[in-house]
């Protein structure tokens, strides 16, 4: 039995507030090939993930608020908004599915949030996202500046 704790919620917290990334994750799943994917991922806000999506081969995600607040997005394939949620255990909104070959994106709207995420595997490296080509590069200058845009367009509260 796996147990997901207190604890082990702020020791992934803590690796993420350390991380030139502001993220961590903690991985479940017993390698690249299994067949689902499960971690905990910890995010701060100012952390910029790259919105992607999953296909060739196609695969489904979930994540699932356990705490602080995160906002899922969903884009167009030219990269307009399609929809969002704020996910907050405390408001009773738990959690999201993203279909494959749908462009999202997820910013960390409080310090110490954490998802559960599953994911179809197994894991490739070479072929597991398919970055948008209208957003920038994770660690690129622009990258910062796009982050922001999207806080601002979807009216977001991050603190």
């Amino acid at each position: 039995m796996i147990s997901i704790n207190k604890e082990l919620l702020q020791q992934v917290t803590e690796g993420a507030r350390k991380s030139e990334r502001l993220r961590m994750n903690h991985n479940f799943h017993y390698g690249p090939d299994d067949l689902m994917q499960r971690m905990l991922n910890a995010m701060e806000p100012g952390t910029y993930i790259r919105p992607h999506k999953h296909e060739n081969p196609d695969k489904r995600e979930a994540f699932f608020a356990l705490r602080g607040r995160l906002c899922i997005i969903e884009f167009s394939e030219g990269g307009d908004i399609t929809g969002h949620t704020v996910l907050n255990s405390t408001e009773e909104n738990y959690g999201v599915e993203i279909a494959e070959r749908t462009y999202h994106s997820i910013v960390s709207l409080e310090s110490g949030s954490v998802a559960y995420e599953v994911k179809d595997g197994p894991y490739d490296i070479a072929n597991d996202k398919n970055f948008a080509a209208w957003a920038p590069e994770e660690g690129s200058a622009e990258a910062q500046i796009y982050l922001q845009s999207l806080i601002v367009k979807l009216g977001l509260k991050v603190g």
